[in-house]
């Protein structure tokens, strides 16, 4: 299959790190298996074809939970669309399953090394995860 799309550059636009104090860092290592991962995906039209794509990792606890640590980073891709791409549909396929799938792995392994710089090494996510499949079950 032709790739429709080509990344340009990517780079970290953000990254956060926030445990407060030492209790709440000892309290967080002991219940950090709970953490969720979420993710967003925006875009921006930058100009001619290329486009900002923004993923956004968060892992956090429920927000009941007084002492908590909070991780997030937004992960920029620089896109150019092949100019053929003139379908709404085809273009959100490229920005929301397409880009993330490619640098998934990359991303990951940098948000991991940012937990575990943090004071919280060993932390593995349980499932990969499959963008095209999310992708399919937002279309539904």
């Amino acid at each position: 299959m032709i790739e429709n799309f080509k990344i340009i550059s990517n780079f970290i636009k953000d990254m956060s790190s926030e445990t407060p104090d030492a209790p709440t860092y000892i309290f967080v290592r002991d219940k950090i298996s709970k953490y969720k991962l979420n993710i967003d995906i925006n875009s921006k039209a930058v100009k001619n074809g290329i486009i900002e794509v923004n993923t956004i990792l968060r892992f956090s606890d429920q927000p009941e939970i007084l002492k908590k640590a909070h991780f997030e980073i937004t992960y920029t891709s620089i896109v150019k669309v092949d100019e053929k791409v003139t379908e709404k549909k085809e273009m959100e396929k490229i920005i929301l399953c397409d880009v993330p799938n490619k640098i998934y792995p990359d991303l990951e392994r940098i948000f991991l090394n940012l937990l575990s710089d943090s004071g919280y090494p060993g932390i593995k996510f349980e499932k990969k995860v499959d963008f095209t499949e999310l992708y399919k079950q937002r279309a539904n």
